[in-house]
């Protein structure tokens, strides 16, 4: 069958259930965020009411709890003359099992509002037994080099769960924009959610938009937000950056950054794209304004991850301050490295204490983790390796294999053709688990993810564009049980994607056509062709 995830094991049976205005939905306790999910939107796309009714009802869709499969692990059975039944080991299990079953029902099943006059729509008998490979299948959006409004959002997080993806990674602050509204430092979205330009390509490209860019989410908007991703199983892990990426913050209270070095109160958010030199400096009164930032954030979001960033933090002003160097030596610290890794390691106490784990960009390595603390593995498998030997729980997601807003071929004709060249094929044979580990090393390998960065992905389309269908590979990589990346069989995969490309259009989804650029794209110019000299990676 055409299904993406793939499941583990799937056995056609010989006939079909039909789905008409008298099928009604049997829900047994605790599987209510399922039940809700296909009465509003299956049974809505089919223009069928799915009403409650009694659990021997004529071919009645019926939803259990089964204790024996793993929390994520479903049961699927379609069987002519019973109905459909969806077993799950766990509410969340369950909705994946609801996730199959729409698969099962065609792309009509993936619109907003029946499009046919037909009332009656057939599921083909089956039996499917499936659960996922890892805990942690993840897609990690920026929305601070260019901002998405909160129904874009929403949106993501459907088409996350079309495809069992359940950790949203939301890059929430940058050095080019604050997205989160904290009441007690209001400033930071005031001043700090704007920017007067936006650099158009990437850093090498001498194109500027001459227009403000901005926005940011109000604390209900991301109330919504974590409540429509947890209906969906979801966990939305926040990144506030720390200590590097924040001039969006200094530009809004200076008091931030290393006045002693620089005019901060000079400064404005950030208009380009790169390593930005203007980084924190390492005062208390800094600290203490993050932990009311950080105060605000474990109010709005219950995951166990809060994502510090710690990445690509310049160190030229900490060198050249004196009362950086002070504090250095205040703390009888080798260097401004282990500056640093003291400005993590404070965080991670204080997330610690509050009963939350700090999780943050494989830099945090640098200087040594406390116990609990976890990695994004992004320069590469190395920093996964090094973590989960010291008995660090790692997220691969290695720039290399899975940044989807890197190019998707080799040619000139990508829209803004960065980074490494990853098609489809290529994603669809990343590894997460780097065959150096052990088998004890592995366990701590939580899952993988997929990064979005937006610095060339200026809308929703553009998102899309970059995601898909990279995105449906990247999903059964994470859920389903693989073969090694070489005997996988990715011609199987491109044909069940054949199926799955008419659900991404009745989803609306503006992806990369399987055979290439649209006709529009293949044009010369700054944004058709790499740019003499430019960095292979922005």
């Amino acid at each position: 069958m055409e299904l993406i995830p793939a499941p583990r094991a799937v056995e056609g049976l010989r006939g079909g259930v039909p789905l008409d205005g008298d099928t009604v939905l049997w829900a047994a306790p605790g599987t209510g965020t399922t039940e809700r999910w296909l009465r509003a939107t299956l049974g809505t796309a089919l223009g069928l009411p799915l009403p409650p009714g009694p659990e021997d009802g004529r071919n009645a869709v019926r939803l259990y709890l089964d204790e024996t499969l793993k929390p994520e692990g479903y049961t699927l059975g379609v069987t002519a003359g019973r109905g459909v039944d969806i077993r799950g080991g766990g509410a969340a299990g369950l909705f994946w099992g609801a996730q199959t079953f729409r698969q099962l029902l065609g792309p009509e099943a993936f619109r907003r509002a029946p499009v046919t006059a037909k009332r009656e729509w057939e599921v083909p008998a089956v039996t499917i037994h499936d659960a996922p490979r890892f805990r942690w299948r993840g897609l990690m959006l920026d929305v601070a080099r260019h901002f998405m409004p909160k129904d874009g959002v929403l949106r993501y997080l459907d088409l996350m769960a079309a495809h069992k993806l359940n950790v949203f990674h939301f890059h929430l602050t940058d050095d080019q924009g604050w997205r989160l509204e904290i009441k007690r430092h209001p400033r930071l979205t005031e001043v700090g959610s704007w920017r007067a330009r936006t650099k158009f390509g990437h850093r090498a490209s001498p194109l500027w938009e001459e227009k403000p860019h901005g926005g940011f989410y109000t604390q209900d908007d991301i109330r919504e937000i974590v409540a429509y991703a947890a209906e969906r199983h979801i966990t939305v892990v926040p990144e506030i950056d720390v200590p590097g990426h924040s001039q969006s913050a200094i530009a809004a209270y200076p008091q931030l950054g290393n006045s002693d070095v620089i005019d901060t109160a000079a400064l404005t958010v950030w208009d380009d794209w790169g390593v930005c030199r203007n980084v924190l400096a390492p005062t208390d009164d800094v600290l203490r304004f993050y932990e009311g930032v950080f105060e605000e954030v474990l109010e709005l979001f219950p995951s166990e991850f809060v994502h510090i960033g710690g990445d690509e933090c310049a160190k030229d002003q900490w060198r050249q301050s004196p009362a950086a160097q002070a504090r250095i030596a205040e703390l009888g610290l080798a260097d401004e490295d282990a500056l640093q890794s003291w400005f993590v390691r404070h965080f991670d106490t204080w997330l610690t204490a509050r009963g939350r784990r700090l999780i943050g960009w494989d830099e945090i390595l640098e200087g040594g983790l406390a116990e609990g603390a976890a990695v994004s593995s992004w320069r590469g498998y190395a920093g996964g390796i090094t973590a989960a030997r010291a008995g660090h729980d790692v997220v691969m997601c290695p720039e290399q294999q899975v940044y989807l807003d890197h190019r998707q071929s080799g040619g000139a004709d990508e829209p803004v053709p960065i980074g490494y060249v990853r098609t489809l094929e290529d994603v669809y044979r990343f590894e997460p688990v780097p065959p150096q580990l052990t088998e004890e090393q592995a366990r701590h390998v939580l899952g993988t993810q997929a990064n979005v960065w937006t610095e060339v992905t200026e809308d929703q389309a553009r998102v899309d564009y970059q995601t898909f269908p990279r995105l449906a590979a990247f999903a059964e990589v994470a859920w389903s049980a693989l073969p090694a990346p070489a005997d996988r069989d990715f011609a199987d995969f491109e044909r069940r994607m054949t199926a799955h490309y008419r659900r991404l259009d009745a989803l609306g989804v503006a992806y990369r056509p399987p055979t290439g650029p649209w006709p529009w794209q293949r044009r010369p110019g700054v944004l058709g062709r790499p740019i003499e000299g430019a960095p292979p990676n922005v």
